[in-house]
């Protein structure tokens, strides 16, 4: 089944009993046994029809062996991260989105785990991190905000030479793009919210992971954490995955012919875009995805220049988060990366005028006289 079909097909695409090609939203917290210990679903935070059907959607979509939903995509990451305990050493892609670096800095320090921050481009830099207690390798690709390319294959190899799992956050790409478990990853991450939902409507995170004893492990920390997506949520997000295809294909084109327009502009100085041959990684991504995503990120100038643009935008709205149907900007230095401190962020090239976009299904040409407007 080829991926656009798959999108539609995959999973648990109608329900058995009535034939309803809508699977049916369960608000249901219990469920009856037929006797004791005799029931398909027990409790609704450990299952619910609904749920299970978008968790089957997400594991073939994937290609993995079995795929779970959470209240958020930071709940997603925070539940994976569960894999570990005291002492154990993580390796992170260093530009790694905001709440990310905030979880494993604020919060997984208080447990004692040990994180790494690398450019996981740069494989030398990644072997030379690893440690005796490293249990994991956990990347990005492409990065938010840089878009810096991951060569996911090669990590695999390294990461199995080492005995280590290999987590990939897979939210910029989508399934439909990349599809990282093909190429030796043992968890993928996605926050749902974006692509997958779609639509601005529903928070959710997803995770697929590769074998039998990764399903029960993440299984009894979703069942005992308990932060589960509702079945509302579950049905909209399978409602978004039967339009991903086509949303992320006139996505790309859309963002193809904005990112063209501020590399010609002369206010810009930057523009990181995993499309263009001369962005590091191009060939890397060219091989391993599908499509280059709706992601663009450029430098106006200074911060202040930013605001100044960001103020004066039309259709593009000022907003957290990405992956929608309405084009979204944002500046990374005061709001999705805020948590990092501002040195750090430096170090990284996350510079102080540096833009966000997410580009939309608008008109490509108005979401360019948009920009021009602004710049």
């Amino acid at each position: 089944m080829r991926k656009k079909t798959q999108m539609i097909h995959g999973g648990i695409s109608r329900d058995e009993h009535t034939g309803a090609v809508s699977i049916p939203v369960h608000h249901a917290s219990t469920f009856k046994q037929d006797g004791v210990g005799n029931f398909v679903y027990e409790y609704a935070r450990t299952g619910n029809p609904t749920r299970h059907a978008l968790e089957e959607l997400i594991k073939d979509l994937e290609g993995g062996y079995r795929g779970f939903a959470f209240g958020s995509g930071m709940a997603a990451i925070s539940s994976v991260m569960h894999l570990f305990s005291t002492g154990d050493h993580v390796i992170f892609t260093d530009d790694v989105y905001g709440g990310s670096y905030r979880l494993v800095t604020k919060v997984l320090k208080k447990y004692k785990i040990e994180v790494t921050f690398v450019d996981t481009s740069d494989l030398a830099a990644v072997e030379a991190a690893i440690q005796e207690n490293t249990k994991a390798i956990y990347v990005e690709t492409p990065t938010n905000p840089l878009l810096k390319i991951t060569d996911l294959a090669e990590i695999s190899k390294l990461a199995k030479s080492k005995n280590l799992l290999m987590i990939v956050d897979n939210t910029f790409s989508t399934p439909y793009w990349q599809n990282p478990i093909e190429l030796g990853a043992d968890i993928v991450l996605h926050s749902a919210t974006k692509y997958i939902g779609g639509h601005s409507d529903v928070v959710a995170g997803l995770v697929v992971v590769n074998s039998e004893q990764l399903a029960e492990d993440m299984h009894f920390i979703q069942n005992s954490i308990g932060a589960v997506l509702g079945p509302q949520d579950s049905w909209l997000l399978i409602r978004g995955i039967r339009t991903l295809a086509i949303r992320m294909e006139e996505i790309e084109e859309n963002a193809k012919r904005v990112a063209d327009f501020l590399a010609d502009h002369p206010q810009v100085s930057k523009v990181y875009y995993p499309g263009f041959r001369d962005h590091k990684g191009h060939e890397i991504h060219s091989k391993q995805a599908r499509g280059f995503g709706g992601m663009i990120s450029f430098d106006a100038g200074s911060g202040e220049k930013a605001e100044e643009v960001l103020k004066k935008v039309k259709y593009f709205t000022l907003a957290e988060s990405l992956g929608a149907v309405e084009s979204l900007i944002s500046l990374p230095a005061k709001m999705t990366h805020a948590s990092i401190p501002r040195e750090r962020r430096l170090e990284l090239g996350i510079a102080d005028g540096l833009i966000r976009i997410s580009v939309g299904l608008e008109d490509a040409a108005d979401l360019i006289e948009d920009l021009q407007s602004a710049l």
